[in-house]
């Protein structure tokens, strides 16, 4: 079993069964506890972004796609929504105030800190966006 995958109907609704998913498979693929939990953190912010966003006429799909590579345990978060490249987002400004911070951004770069590998892609008309954890405690 390398590789699993799920779909589910792309719902705020949804969200708790995706992240169900994914950790008991990252626990059964043997991932460290911590990464699991960063997996699950991220998984949450990516999904409700999907589900919020990608499709001009919700509810769309969302495809989980899991994968044990050597080094990594993958997931790959699946839409056929409007192309949206998260990873082209710049970096928010920590320092700024609050006030004057723009809106978005700060999940894409939890993600971005958190894990191990993050990508984006887009083929045959579908978001595609990797996430990655080592499988040891970081």
């Amino acid at each position: 079993m390398d590789t699993v995958e799920r779909t589910f109907v792309a719902s705020l609704d949804t969200i708790p069964a995706m992240i169900e998913f994914v950790s008991s498979t990252a626990e059964t693929f043997g991932v460290h506890p911590k990464r699991v939990m960063h997996l699950e953190l991220a998984v949450e912010e990516a999904t409700a972004n999907i589900c919020s966003y990608a499709y001009e006429i919700p509810p769309g799909e969302v495809t989980i796609k899991i994968s044990r590579e050597p080094e990594l345990f993958r997931i790959e978060l699946i839409d056929s929504g409007v192309p949206f490249d998260p990873m082209a987002m710049e970096t928010p400004d920590l320092k700024a105030e609050l006030e004057s911070r723009q809106v978005g951004g700060l999940g894409v770069f939890l993600i971005r800190r958190m894990l191990d590998d993050v990508h984006y892609s887009r083929s045959a008309g579908q978001n595609i966006l990797s996430l990655a954890v080592r499988y040891g405690e970081k």
